[in-house]
């Protein structure tokens, strides 16, 4: 099968990039090759093949992709003999290709053509969530919850959600979280009435990571003189939501611990804010608090949408190139953002927190609390960089740095504090899950 030109980099060109996807069944392995920016529609593709299939997991790509043997041209002639599944939008000539979890590229200065080769359309304009400009959060959430689940829209979001409630000492930690002017001396009453919350607030007070001098012998000793205010009222806040809702059982294959990265997001965000050189500077612990929620969404996807929520996964892992947001819009039609900013909101959480979570990906619509969307944005994408968090690897803009007041050598240096202490911190986010 003539193939036409040797593996060679991508070169500028007019013509639309072509991404390689690898999926698999029981028959074997097929090749997925469709315009780069696309979103792959698994439904419409697996109805084309005529077969039940999967993409391969991330490492595993990388690792079939990376294989010394595909940068000859023998080796591409071998890859392009699979079965494969082209989509009808895919340039006509002079393909430029790239393979997003390994980076390999190549050039063809033609499709292939054989007796394997399918032809069809399975590939998506890949939007933002703009379906739902000039609706309200409520709205749009009431709207998918309808379509998939068949219950009448006008019923109460509350009763669609069905979330179990907080306890008594959750919502008072709440309440004390919303009220600028609480100290400790609130919240030591609340940690000692709630005997789990107690021991809870010993165990991080001793554990290496916060290394307290000498031994901690009481609630006042944890509170006051090792953990603070802020980050008992923080860390019991993410114990609660991990108690109200448990993590999804089938989520995208290779994905980093979704606590891992809410405390490592949280970590990062506290460190960035208190280095932010601005006027009017950001609380390091409202910013440890966007961070430590910023996914809490994906928990009430999980929650909502149990059925679809496989099928949900299977997209991500076959449109890696994307954010996670933009496939959930297409497959659910609701955002994490949409729902974890509602139910912050609702919950009676700082707006600073809620409208973070909300807006992570456009800080800009913000409003007067940018400056912590503009720290979850940036703490998202330099732990992408450094696999702590999931998510398209994508440049940092430098005139976000610079809103923000910081340098790069600061950000460096945060971000690689947080990598030192990441096995601490993973023994921290353990506590969140409430398998454990």
């Amino acid at each position: 099968m003539p193939i036409g030109v040797p593996v060679q980099p991508l070169t500028e060109s007019s013509t639309t990039p072509v991404r390689p996807v690898l999926l698999h069944d029981r028959e074997g392995k097929v090749l997925a090759l469709l315009p780069a920016a696309a979103l792959l529609d698994l439904g419409r593709l697996c109805q084309l093949a005529g077969r039940e299939l999967q993409p391969v997991k991330a490492e595993d790509a990388q690792r079939f992709f990376s294989q010394p043997a595909l940068r000859s041209e023998s080796g591409l002639e071998q890859l392009l003999s699979l079965p494969l599944l082209v989509d009808e939008q895919c340039p006509e000539a002079d393909w430029q290709c790239r393979e997003p979890h390994s980076g390999w590229q190549f050039a063809l200065a033609q499709p292939p053509a054989h007796e394997r080769v399918q032809i069809g359309s399975f590939a998506l304009p890949a939007q933002t969530p703009q379906e739902s400009v000039g609706l309200s959060d409520t709205q749009v959430i009431n709207r998918a919850v309808e379509r998939f689940t068949g219950l009448r829209v006008q019923q109460r979001l509350e009763d669609l959600l069905g979330l179990p409630g907080l306890s008594e000492s959750m919502h008072s930690i709440v309440r004390l979280r919303s009220n600028p002017d609480a100290g400790v001396d609130d919240l030591v009453p609340v940690v000692k009435r709630d005997p789990s919350l107690s021991a809870q607030v010993m165990g991080w007070a001793s554990s290496p990571y916060y290394a307290a001098p000498g031994k901690v012998r009481s609630i006042e000793d944890a509170v006051i003189r090792v953990l603070g205010f802020d980050l008992v009222i923080n860390l019991a806040l993410g114990v609660a939501m991990g108690k109200v809702l448990q993590l999804p059982e089938d989520i995208p294959r290779g994905s980093i611990y979704h606590w891992d990265q809410a405390i490592f997001t949280a970590t990062l965000c506290e460190k960035l804010a208190a280095k932010a050189q601005l006027d009017e500077r950001p609380r390091p612990g409202l910013a440890y608090l966007a961070g430590l929620l910023h996914n809490f969404g994906y928990l009430v996807l999980g929650h909502l949408f149990p059925p679809y929520f496989s099928r949900l996964s299977r997209y991500i892992e076959a449109n890696p190139h994307l954010e996670q947001q933009q496939v959930e819009q297409e497959v659910l039609h609701v955002t994490r953002e949409q729902i974890g900013g509602w139910l912050l909101e609702s919950w009676k959480l700082p707006d600073e927190v809620s409208m973070a979570v909300r807006c992570q990906q456009v800080p800009e619509e913000a409003g007067e609390h940018q400056v912590y969307a503009q720290l979850l944005f940036l703490a998202s994408r330099l732990l992408r960089a450094e696999g702590l968090s999931d998510g398209p690897r994508v440049e940092v803009p430098a005139s976000l740095l610079e809103q923000l007041q910081l340098a790069p050598d600061q950000v460096r240096q945060a971000v690689d504090e947080v990598k030192a202490q990441a096995d601490s911190l993973a023994q921290i986010s353990r506590l969140f899950d409430a398998r454990n």
